[in-house]
């Protein structure tokens, strides 16, 4: 009597031609690059694939670096559009984005899941690279990026986000990630907090006399979460930093 393993080969022998027959003809429509690519890949040991999975990695981010970069200069990023940026988005909101088209109406509900593109329209997907954009020329801009801020004073910027959404914000620089749980219980039981692994970020930045700067990343942070983040409360808060030194 056959054994479950002779079956599985004698299925295995049946399948064989149909497998390679379809294999070469999915492999006839790739360009010769990747197939390259997935041959050198296949004769690495894992140690190996690790580390090209690094390097792509840090190629990756270098290039997306050098693109908000990019971006970010053609902003021109000044007191008068730091003002017309809070104008228009201070009072933005998952509704009034769902209204505006910027968001689906399939998009899953505040408070659960990170929203990816497919929950955003063009449009939406737009707004949500501007608004990082701002938010990187507001806390990191300067005479390199054709930022023209007057910032005469230091603030701490400190915020929380759930480590599965901290990508959302992988282009922040010059900042501290803490590990931390969340105590946070929603009243409506949609997305309780309580012992959730979060992470705090904290970065410092300089601010106007009038604090132009600290209104505007409020409202790019309130557009990133509404169109990505998701989270029901993102909390964040910002403290006059009254000296800093750096201690050897």
């Amino acid at each position: 009597m056959d054994d479950i393993q002779a079956l599985i080969r004698t299925v295995n022998l049946e399948l064989s031609p149909v497998f390679e027959e379809r294999l070469r003809a999915l492999l006839a429509d790739k360009d010769r690059e990747w197939l390259v690519d997935q041959v050198v890949r296949l004769s690495l040991d894992a140690h190996s694939l690790r580390e090209i999975d690094r390097r792509s990695e840090r190629e990756a981010k270098a290039r997306a670096r050098a693109a908000r970069l990019e971006r970010v200069t053609t902003l021109h990023l000044d007191g008068a559009a730091v003002a017309e940026f809070v104008a228009a988005h201070a009072s933005t909101t998952r509704d009034s984005l769902l209204a505006s088209g910027h968001l689906r109406a399939d998009a899953p509900a505040k408070g659960t899941v990170l929203l990816t593109a497919e929950h955003r329209s063009p449009a939406g997907e737009e707004l949500l690279a501007h608004a990082k954009d701002v938010l990187f020329a507001l806390l990191f801009g300067d005479d390199s990026t054709l930022t023209r801020l007057d910032r005469v004073q230091q603030e701490l910027l400190t915020f929380a986000l759930p480590v599965a959404k901290a990508g959302a914000l992988d282009f922040m620089r010059a900042s501290t990630e803490i590990t931390a749980s969340g105590t946070w219980q929603d009243p409506e039981s949609v997305s309780n907090d309580e012992r959730a692994a979060n992470t705090l970020l904290e970065v410092q930045y300089g601010d106007t006399a009038d604090e132009a700067v600290g209104h505007g990343v409020i409202a790019a942070l309130g557009l990133i979460n509404n169109l990505e983040v998701n989270e029901q409360v993102l909390y964040a808060r910002m403290i006059n930093v009254e000296q800093t030194t750096l201690i050897s």
